[in-house]
């Protein structure tokens, strides 16, 4: 058994919580929604503002993000960790949070985020200055970079716009069962809607593409011996990973294919466990090749069989394979960075807190986090006692 083995059951989630999201009211910036997060993820935690002594962020806005968010919110850690690798870094936090708990270097950790990207204009926080030999063909950034992905995806392995059209009307049908989704009650999305929508970069449609909403999330974590005294029911870290190949979409190395192939196979290591143990699984889906790459480079279906594998179904409600229970960065919520949302709903499945989207017998949950333009990929496995075994 390696050490990294070692940390499997070691720390839990045990608070987890959203900011007001959607558009907030005039006045609120970035922090006050990181505020509002953490005041409610500690409420759900059961424990108080002083007993955080490590803290994970990241953030578009700030370049020093643990020294101005700490300030703001009146914590100060002992062990501190600004890792920004866009939107997977916090599901890179949850590895991290481990480690340092095990390591005794903090005790509570607090993984905190937020945005206003959508009551700013929709615009990028954090410009991203283009390659001399990108910069050439006028990307549209990062749409025009994940677009390149879908066409190669496509002209390699047949895929259709109409299997990816099936990700964003899956992911708009879990967002109908979730109140807080920003696209709730909006209608269910068809196939021809997401097909005939304002071509944005070639496949991609404007229905192919994430939300922009303002938001913050926060997750709380401590040792899992600590976390058997709190209130709330914990959500075990059975297991995560990374990895990053590139950074520009020029130099990935196969469109095709992600990083998620080498973190995933960490994740699932560390865990013990395989992709058919999975009863719920959440991945970052700025745009719907997300989901094909994801499904299968993580193992859930063979390299090429991703279209079909979404198709009729599977991966909505009711679906062989419950995939973005909260509707996703397409339909639930998209301000900026997204990973932190996914461990939220992660937890919230393992718990049986999911509403009209529960899913039954939810014992191992898996999230996957994005960075970049499919360029940093972070894997993490959370379950309940029961999956410990």
């Amino acid at each position: 058994m390696t050490a990294e083995r070692n940390l499997r059951g070691k720390a839990a989630v045990i608070g987890v919580a959203e900011s007001d999201l959607g558009q907030v009211a005039p006045g609120l910036t970035h922090f006050d929604l990181i505020g509002q997060a953490t005041s409610r993820a500690l409420k759900d935690a059961g424990i108080a503002k002083s007993e955080i002594d490590g803290f994970f962020c990241a953030s578009s806005y700030l370049p020093f993000p643990t020294l101005d968010v700490a300030e703001y919110l009146g914590i100060r850690p002992r062990y501190a960790d600004s890792t920004n690798v866009g939107g997977s870094s916090f599901v890179s936090h949850l590895l991290h949070a481990a480690l340092a708990i095990d390591a005794g270097l903090c005790t509570n950790a607090l993984i905190a985020y937020g945005s206003t990207q959508r009551s700013d204009g929709g615009r990028l926080v954090s410009p991203t200055k283009l390659l001399p030999w990108e910069e050439a063909y006028k990307p549209r950034y990062p749409v025009s970079m994940y677009a390149l992905a879908a066409s190669r995806h496509m002209y390699e392995y047949g895929t259709t716009r109409e299997q990816l059209a099936e990700v964003a009307v899956a992911a708009r049908d879990w967002a109908q069962l979730n109140p807080k989704a920003f696209t709730y009650g909006k209608g269910p999305l068809t196939v021809e809607d997401v097909l005939s929508a304002q071509m944005i970069s070639h496949p991609l449609t404007s229905k192919d593409c994430c939300l922009v909403t303002d938001g913050g999330g926060a997750v709380i974590l401590t040792s899992a011996e600590r976390a058997r005294d709190l209130h709330s029911a914990p959500a075990y870290f059975l297991g995560g990973g990374e990895a990053n190949w590139h950074r520009s979409i020029s130099q990935m190395p196969d469109l095709t294919t992600t990083a998620a192939v080498d973190s995933g196979r960490r994740a699932f290591g560390m865990a013990g466990l395989k992709p058919s143990d999975v009863d719920v699984v959440e991945l970052y889906d700025a745009f719907t090749i997300n989901t094909i790459h994801f499904l299968e480079d993580l193992g859930f279906c063979a390299k090429g069989e991703g279209g079909a594998f979404v198709s009729g179904g599977r991966i909505a409600p009711g679906g062989e394979l419950p995939v973005n229970t909260n509707g996703g960065g397409l339909a639930y919520c998209h301000p900026g960075m997204y990973g932190i949302f996914l461990i939220i709903e992660a937890v919230r499945q393992l718990r049986g807190e999911g509403g009209r989207r529960q899913q039954a017998d939810t014992h191992v949950a898996l999230v996957n986090g994005n960075g970049g333009v499919l360029s940093s990929q972070a894997t993490a496995l959370l379950g309940t006692s029961e999956a410990l075994g």
